[in-house]
């Protein structure tokens, strides 16, 4: 670490946590730890529109932070998901941009080491009056889980280090010089939120409430449904400090009440917002955010099963919640949640379910909504044919259908679809064998469907 000139501060965070490997801690929060949030425990952002008018007041107070570290892997990407076109021929990074310009606010992206030299040539062909400010995430060293020695890898040194997820967010803000940067010019609060999630807008009376409470720290939790089980949820320390538990920190045989989506309401939606002066003081005094530790075990290469088998440490962002005293979270509603994790996320968001408005603002159509058609709808494309995006856009080759008036969508089998096909309702598609299969354009397609 010291041969990559990393900063003191990021060593004692390592030390912080490989201490923790060696001496044989897991990170794992139990349900004995922890307690339950209650419905009537949490504000709901519905009640929070009288505080508009003074977000708005702060608005020049204020600063978006984009998170810009993925690379979109799981859907066969091989450079910033941010830059993938996403709707109107824009990419998520463009339509950033462009809400920061409408809005008059000042942006910010954090970059990993492997997305930042790509964004940095993307943001300089994208015509816009923005100039965010522009810093880089830490790396941790991957640990190997037999002896604990830190990983080699000659064929590619980049692979013995790892990002050490969103929770880095703090000391690279710190680190950077960006937190300064930012309190010097009387910005005092920050949004933060990820690129591939375009519901979430810097909201005045979100700000305003925040500023208003003078609060250090809050977090941004939804409504848990059925197609949440797998994201962190909030709950209470037993000192009733709220805390985030993901699923990587839960044993493996309490994951039924892990999931329960009566027992624990709320997920994450790692929208977050962040008093930097409180930020900037806790660092000061600690030297770096002690947050909960996640132990992710993976392979060195992840191309290559054979590769050693390393540990890698993680942070949440949302963990920072239970450092803070006076720390809050708000009920938002699903609108503010779109990210984009896989291609049948992004079959949705790309489609007529969901519109851009003049001020570059996601929203569900209206249609939809008059329709009293829920706000997300489920997407399931089998993985064989739909999971990477070159399959992806070869099968989508003349855009989304529209799925405005469509509940749910099962696609199963080699099918290709043609131009302005309408897909209404409930609706799987199948198709047994290899055999490719097409969807006529102009098709209008309802129920079950057997090609």
């Amino acid at each position: 670490m010291t041969h990559e000139n990393l900063h003191p501060y990021v060593m004692d965070a390592f030390s912080y946590y490989y201490k923790k490997i060696v001496t044989g801690e897991n990170g794992l929060l139990f349900d004995k730890d922890i307690i339950p949030v209650k419905q009537d425990e949490i504000e709901d952002v519905s009640a929070l529109q009288k505080y508009t008018d003074a977000g708005k007041k702060v608005l020049k107070k204020s600063v978006r932070i984009i998170l810009n570290g993925g690379l979109g892997t799981s859907m066969g990407l091989s450079s910033p998901k941010s830059l993938l076109e996403v709707k109107k021929n824009k990419s998520f990074l463009e339509i950033l941009l462009k809400q920061a310009e409408k809005q008059h606010t000042k942006l910010a992206i954090m970059n990993s080491f492997s997305t930042h030299e790509s964004t940095i040539s993307a943001l300089s062909k994208i015509h816009t009056t923005i100039s965010p400010l522009i810093f880089l995430q830490n790396k941790f060293p991957k640990v190997l889980q037999n002896g604990f020695a830190p990983a080699s890898y000659a064929e590619n040194p980049l692979l013995e280090w790892n990002p050490p997820g969103h929770g880095d967010i703090y000391m690279s803000l710190y680190i950077s010089g960006t937190l300064q940067k930012l309190l010097n010019d009387a910005i005092e609060y920050a949004f933060v939120s990820n690129s591939d999630n375009l519901g979430a807008t810097l909201d005045e009376s979100l700000l305003g409430y925040f500023s208003e409470k003078n609060l250090p720290f809050m977090m941004e939790v939804a409504k848990k449904t059925p197609a949440d089980i797998k994201g962190g949820h909030l709950a209470r320390q037993k000192d009733g400090r709220l805390i985030l538990r993901e699923s990587s920190q839960c044993p493996e045989n309490e994951l039924d009440a892990f999931q329960n989506i009566h027992r624990y309401n709320y997920f994450n939606t790692n929208n977050v917002w962040i008093n930097l002066r409180s930020l900037h003081d806790y660092i000061s005094k600690n030297s770096f955010l002690s947050l909960p530790m996640i132990l992710n075990p993976k392979n060195l290469d992840p191309k290559n099963e054979k590769s050693d088998a390393v540990f890698q440490v993680e942070t949440a962002m949302g963990s920072a919640i239970s450092l803070f005293e006076n720390a809050r979270a708000v009920k938002v509603p699903r609108t503010r949640f779109f990210p984009v994790k896989k291609c049948n996320e992004l079959l949705a968001v790309r489609s007529d379910c969901y519109v851009l408005t003049q001020d570059e603002k996601l929203i569900v159509h209206p249609d939809r909504i008059a329709a009293n058609l829920p706000d997300t709808i489920h997407i399931k494309l089998n993985p064989c044919y739909y999971g990477k995006i070159d399959l992806f856009e070869e099968r989508f080759k003349a855009g989304a259908p529209s799925l405005v008036e469509c509940e749910s969508l099962t696609v199963e089998g080699n099918i290709f679809f043609g131009k302005d096909i309408v897909i209404k309702g409930n609706t799987t598609i199948k198709k047994a064998g290899t055999a490719k299969a097409i969807i006529k354009e102009g098709s209008v397609l309802e129920g079950k469907i057997i090609l």
